[in-house]
């Protein structure tokens, strides 16, 4: 029974320690009172010049924007809104060497969008890359994908 309470004392301990890391899931950080198309082309130029291409850059806020009505909420959220998603082909490969599950991180994205309720603030946010379990080598990657997100985000923001 001591047994017990001891693995369940660590499980606990560790769970409550993966969540602290958890805690944080979407980073962002906000620019005020630039346009919003200057952010967004200052992401998409950070990104660019680490030698990366931007894949597809989603529309969200037009999307929302134009199907509200037909699920019943036409409720305006967003001056504008959208993704980039881009993919590194030497972080990829090392993501997915040290774990195939890893393939579920590609393509990386990166949000930018400007809110109804405060029209004069752009934010940059991102899902940071975390999953439980995994080899050592597996962490050490999405810590540098980490990285990479949130420098090309503060990039953006103009805070380096």
């Amino acid at each position: 029974m001591k047994h017990l309470h001891l693995s369940l004392g660590l499980a606990g301990a560790l769970w409550c320690a993966s969540g602290a890391a958890l805690a944080q899931p979407v980073v962002s950080y906000t620019r005020n009172g630039a346009p919003f198309a200057d952010v967004r082309d200052d992401l998409k130029t950070a990104i660019e010049s680490r030698g990366f291409v931007v894949d597809y850059q989603a529309q969200i806020g037009s999307m929302l924007e134009r199907t509200g009505k037909d699920v019943g909420s036409a409720k305006p959220l967003y001056v504008d809104a959208q993704s980039l998603q881009f993919c590194s082909a030497q972080l990829s490969r090392r993501m997915m060497e040290a774990d195939t599950a890893n393939v579920v991180m590609c393509p990386f994205t990166l949000v930018v969008y400007t809110t109804v309720a405060r029209p004069q603030q752009v934010v940059v946010a991102y899902r940071r890359p975390v999953r439980q379990g995994g080899s050592a080598a597996s962490h050490a990657a999405l810590r540098e994908l980490d990285k990479l997100l949130d420098a090309l985000a503060r990039e953006a923001v103009g805070r380096k």
